[in-house]
């Protein structure tokens, strides 16, 4: 496998998977995408992937299956807006988002899969970030008026946490936070970073991510 023709391993929904994709279609690079059923994941997957979790991109020998890795690899071929020129804050957030505020996100939106756990407990605990964000918003990103690689990360997940209860998130008073959300899924990246595939197959034809366009 030539190391310019990838295989992206994705799902659509899974945040993660978002941000991989938000990158890669940011930076330009085209892909072959294999849509992964979680509840039966293909067995050429679980081969390659050592997490054995979506995104994974299969670089010729080489497999990185982090979804900000994913990110990092990307913007290292093409970073045409300079989203990698933020404060080490912006790396903190990150961290932030992947442990303490997915946590509570689970949480909250499985809190079936965690009958111990106070489900309202855990949407406050994941709140008290969106708070933090919300005062950071006020130029339109976190870091001024353009996104940058910490938005990207994030943004997935935020959008995951909003949709649990669209109501409830609505009413919060988080001006900055719903008008960053809103402005991120009208967008033309978000749109072309979310296309619908089949579930992949061994033997399928092979399908690109970007999707390409035809006449």
């Amino acid at each position: 496998m030539s190391v310019s023709n990838p295989i992206l391993y994705s799902f659509r929904r899974c945040p993660y998977a978002i941000r991989a994709r938000l990158a890669i279609c940011y930076a330009g690079i085209t892909t072959q995408h294999r849509e992964i059923l979680l509840r039966d994941k293909a067995q050429e997957f679980l081969q390659v992937s050592q997490s054995k979790t979506v995104p994974t991109l299969v670089l010729g020998d080489r497999v990185l299956d982090e979804s900000y890795d994913i990110m990092l690899w990307a913007l290292e071929k093409n970073d045409p807006e300079n989203w990698r020129a933020m404060p080490a804050l912006g790396h903190d957030l990150i961290v932030q988002t992947d442990g303490p505020f997915k946590d509570a996100l689970d949480k909250t939106k499985y809190a079936s899969r965690h009958p111990q756990e106070d489900m309202i407990a855990n949407r406050h605990t994941a709140a008290e970030f969106l708070v933090t964000l919300d005062v950071m918003l006020k130029k339109g990103c976190l870091f001024g008026s353009k996104p940058t690689l910490a938005d990207m990360a994030i943004l997935p997940f935020v959008r995951q946490y909003a949709f649990i209860d669209k109501l409830w998130f609505d009413a919060q008073p988080w001006t900055n936070l719903k008008r960053w959300l809103e402005s991120f899924l009208a967008s033309d990246l978000f749109a072309a970073s979310m296309p619908k595939y089949p579930r992949w197959y061994s033997g399928d034809d092979i399908a690109y991510f970007p999707e390409r366009k035809t006449d």
